[in-house]
């Protein structure tokens, strides 16, 4: 039988993004860093919802949207699982998704007066700390 890892998922009841969104953008961060393997099992929808004191609707919604980016697999009658890593986007594709996520940050700071060596040392500072927690 394989084990279940626990997942650290942090639910902020004043983020403006839904639960969902919350639980799938913690996922991914976990996944992309390393502290979930590629290949573990995850908790039930059950399970992670007890965990986090939520409808069970909420969890299964956000394990179908990580399903259909790729990253999780559903093994019938064994649970969810941590999907092995397929390249599914083009290089094209996958530099207009940078764009665009670029984009979307600049757009949510631009008004609060930072200088682009503030913004540039904050996202340093970010990308610092997913790497030292990959390691």
């Amino acid at each position: 039988m394989t084990k279940t890892t626990a997942i650290a998922v942090q639910i902020a009841t004043g983020d403006a993004r839904p639960i969902f969104r919350q639980i799938v953008d913690e996922i991914r961060k976990e996944i992309g860093t390393g502290q979930i393997a590629y290949g573990s099992k995850l908790p039930s929808v059950r399970a992670l919802a007890m965990q986090l004191t939520i409808n069970a609707n909420t969890v299964a919604k956000a394990y179908t949207e990580l399903t259909a980016q790729g990253l999780l697999e559903s093994r019938k009658g064994l649970g969810v699982f941590v999907a092995e890593p397929k390249q599914m986007l083009s290089k094209l594709e996958q530099q207009q998704k940078l764009v665009e996520a670029s984009q979307r940050f600049i757009n949510d700071v631009m008004y609060l007066d930072y200088s682009a060596e503030e913004m540039t040392q904050q996202l340093l500072s970010e990308l610092n700390k997913l790497n030292s927690n990959s390691k």
